[in-house]
């Protein structure tokens, strides 16, 4: 509640003031007090950038105007001959924006299953300067074990970054597993009520910071001050939304994982899930996020997902409200289906986003769902 932030110096004021300006007056040219011009730095976004750092136990931060440009910033760290690794099961916009845009910049790439750490030592080219991880994935909630995997990039010199939107800090810090960078869409439970976009990178190394600084600044992918607010908001109920999302999640997999209508159950908190001891020492929790599939296919899926009323159809997740998403028509439309069946992502697979609200009331639901099936 109280990390990176202070009451504001000139009024008391508990809350963060709304610094919307976008220029600075200066005393001379090139004399002021920190700032000039918003695209490089407010004083709303630089607390915003304070507070997630010290969630993540970092030593800088950046704010961004949405996950996917803090993505970008961190793969303008690369240059054309460069090569990047990344798992084989992540959200498809990054996939994107790594094969439509990068790869056209002479960027080589490479999709692995980092689950298996022999893996990524055997898919390391002379090349590599970067491996991405997602943990838990999206949508498969597969584990990569951070500490094993930075080790073996750290001995090759190749920098690391992960995606840890869905764990959050309050269950899981990569940088104290090894990671040199930390990236996160703030648009979701960090934020935490659907009402914004934004994304944020944290760090350790002042080096690394001053290049990615670089690149927020020139770039301009910079949110404005309400919408760092509404994040700053949200972040002081994190730990108390994790909590609920954990326990309401933990339940409906265990409901989910006992129907007959299901095939399979994908949440770490499950006991058959192949990385359930990982998620017990990485994580403080496993997680607000439960995937499964229906006996009956995508056509059983989707029906499914239409009949729902508590869980709304809908993108995004994160929020204080429960979301249920067919992947493969909406959040990871752009992989190429032969790619999402070779990583194991099934048509028919769904993904909830479970909320805050009584848990009873979430299982109701989806037991109406079911009903709705043939």
């Amino acid at each position: 509640m109280h990390a990176g932030q202070e009451p504001d110096p000139s009024t008391g004021a508990i809350m963060t003031p709304v610094y919307m300006t976008s220029t600075y007056v200066q005393s001379a040219p090139a004399q002021h007090k920190g700032f000039d011009y918003s695209r490089t730095t407010n004083p709303t976004r630089v607390a915003l950038e304070r507070n997630l750092a010290a969630l993540e136990g970092a030593r800088h931060g950046l704010a961004f105007s949405s996950g996917m440009g803090a993505i970008n910033t961190v793969l303008n760290l690369l240059k054309s001959g460069d090569h990047i690794m990344a798992g084989n099961d992540l959200y498809g916009g990054t996939y994107r924006i790594i094969k439509t845009l990068y790869e056209k910049l002479g960027i080589a790439s490479t999709f692995i299953d980092t689950t298996n750490i022999a893996n990524i030592e055997n898919a390391i080219r002379k090349e590599t300067k970067l491996i991405l991880f997602e943990t838990p994935t999206n949508p498969l909630l597969r584990l990569t074990d951070l500490s094993a995997a930075s080790a073996v990039a750290k001995r090759h010199g190749i920098l690391t970054c992960c995606d840890n939107t869905f764990a959050t800090p309050a269950l899981q810090r990569p940088l104290e597993l090894g990671c040199d960078m930390v990236a996160h869409s703030t648009t979701k439970y960090l934020g935490g009520h659907s009402d914004v976009v934004g994304g944020a990178i944290l760090c350790n190394d002042t080096e690394l910071y001053t290049k990615l600084k670089h690149y927020q600044n020139a770039v301009g992918a910079t949110p404005g001050p309400m919408d760092c607010f509404l994040v700053l908001r949200g972040t002081k109920t994190l730990h108390l939304r994790m909590d609920r999302h954990v326990e309401n999640a933990r339940r409906i997999a265990q409901f989910l994982d006992q129907h007959p209508k299901v095939e399979r159950v994908y949440y770490p908190g499950l006991k058959h899930h192949p990385q359930f001891e990982l998620a017990k020492t990485q994580m403080r929790g496993p997680g607000g996020i439960v995937s499964f599939e229906l006996k009956g296919g995508v056509e059983e899926g989707k029906s499914f997902a239409s009949h729902t009323q508590l869980f709304a159809l809908a993108e995004s997740l994160g929020g204080v409200e429960s979301l249920i998403d067919h992947p493969v028509s909406m959040t990871h439309g752009s992989i190429p289906r032969e790619e999402r069946l070779k990583a194991g992502l099934q048509d028919g697979l769904l993904r909830l986003s479970v909320g805050v609200e009584h848990g009873d009331d979430l299982i109701r639901d989806l037991e109406r769902a079911f009903a709705s099936l043939r």
